[in-house]
């Protein structure tokens, strides 16, 4: 891998690098012409990544954000040069797998950028513009946010080629988690916390030795009344340190199997002892605990439709009358159902009448479950808009359905793929930090 990042462009990064100790227009100015004015200095470089460099400028905005989302979430401010750190470590990694995404050809659309953005507008609440004008009220540039939306959207493309879609989870191991969780008797959920201190790839024994003190040293820390959301701000390495190290509700199953008993021994608000793993040293903090034991019934839906596609000869108003006049006739006894959806449904369901079986919740698009679930058995809708055109809808029948066992196995599933899929990247973004050229200046210069 180093062949693909290391040293590509760093006599041009070296020129840079100069180019910022020099004094603005110092090219154009012989040297002993007199100056009426304090040259202004270039942008300071913090860190040299391959063939790119971290300004300063950059860090001070990461820094104001994370500020704000620290006070926002009323978790108290390490000192300023521990959290510029934390700050400068995460961009540096970014910065290293988005070169690594462009050179791989990872790339984001406009159309694609502009529709991700208009989803987030829509989850607020908001019109595209209203959404603008509250990111200005909270001093963000748009073009900024757009930039910072496709950098994610590129590195979850790139976690996906590279990771996730590499993983496996055999029914062998699905099986195994349900027996012992069978012969335990538990069915468990955790909502964890964690503060991680990392060591190096190929760690020397003392700093192994220096990175177990410092894990020690939080602990004791947290054993006389610190806050551990604000010990994870200030000290852990994981990804979400600057959220407290809010883990969110794990099942069992999506837990390191040598933890699982010990958290399991925790009563809420209570800490792990000092935890060793391959990648370094953990405290886990056990917030609440519930059982899922409960059987898992879902109300399932039996339900036709008739789908009209648009398109450049097909408008949306040619599709409503035309399913209007399609439902007038079901409805007054000239058609069947089953009829009209063979003959003008364009969807693969046609050659059944429209007949798309039982349907769970989260099956459907929100459009369309949301009408359907409307719908009392034997009536039919009217047109309803979705991303695949236009419906009309009926309800068959409705049943209440045990899926229990699937559940388990289907949670089990992703559980296991969760925790391996983040023990993967974990040992991935190790390895690429690993293997890149970085050089990190002094950032109280």
């Amino acid at each position: 891998m180093k062949s693909r990042l290391l040293f590509a462009n760093l006599f041009t990064v070296m020129l840079a690098l100069a180019a910022c100790t020099l004094p603005a227009h110092a090219a154009d100015t012989p040297v002993d012409a007199p100056t009426s004015e304090k040259p202004e200095l270039v942008d300071d470089i913090v860190a040299i990544v391959n063939n790119d460099v971290i300004t300063r400028n950059e860090l001070d905005e990461r820094y104001q954000r994370a500020v704000q989302q620290l006070n926002n979430r009323k978790i108290a401010l390490p000192p300023k040069n521990i959290l510029e750190k934390q700050l400068l470590d995460r961009m540096i990694l970014d910065r290293i797998q988005l070169q690594y995404a462009a050179q791989t050809g990872i790339k984001v659309d406009e159309a694609a950028l502009d529709e991700a953005i208009l989803r987030i507008a829509e989850q607020n609440h908001l019109t595209l513009d209203q959404f603008k004008e509250a990111l200005a009220k909270d001093h963000v540039p748009f073009n900024k946010f757009r930039d910072d939306i496709r950098h994610e959207i590129i590195l979850n493309r790139l976690r996906q080629r590279e990771v996730d879609n590499k993983v496996n989870v055999s029914e062998a191991e699905v099986d195994a988690y349900l027996t012992a969780q069978a012969k335990s008797g538990a069915n468990e959920e955790f909502h964890l916390a964690r503060i991680s201190i990392d060591i190096p790839n190929d760690a020397t024994s003392d700093q192994i030795a220096a990175a177990q003190a410092k894990a020690e040293d939080v602990l004791k820390k947290l054993h006389e009344g610190a806050s551990f959301a604000e010990m994870s701000t200030e000290y852990s390495n994981a990804p979400n340190a600057l959220e407290g190290g809010d883990l969110g509700w794990r099942p069992a199953a999506q837990l390191p199997p040598q933890f699982v008993d010990i958290i399991r021994a925790l009563k809420p608000g209570e800490t792990t002892n000092v935890l060793r793993t391959s990648e370094g040293f953990h405290i886990i903090e056990l917030i609440e605990e519930r059982s899922t034991d409960k059987p898992d019934i879902i109300s399932q839906t039996h339900a036709r439709h008739i789908l009209i596609k648009t398109n450049e000869i097909v408008t949306p108003d040619d599709a409503i009358k035309r399913l209007t006049d399609i439902r007038n006739k079901i409805i007054s006894g000239k058609a069947t159902f089953g009829a009209m959806a063979k003959r003008y449904s364009d969807d693969s369901s046609a050659a059944k009448g429209g007949d798309l079986g039982w349907l769970s919740p989260g099956e459907t698009v929100p459009d369309f479950e949301q009408a359907m679930d409307a719908l009392k058995p034997g009536e039919i809708s009217q047109p309803v808009k979705s991303p695949f055109g236009y419906h009309l809808i009926q309800v068959l029948e409705r049943r209440q359905k045990d899926i229990t066992l699937n559940h388990r196995h289907q949670v089990a599933m992703q559980a296991i793929r969760a925790r391996k899929i983040e023990e993967a990247q974990t040992d991935w973004l190790r390895e690429m930090r690993d293997e890149a050229y970085v050089k990190i200046f002094p950032l109280d210069q």
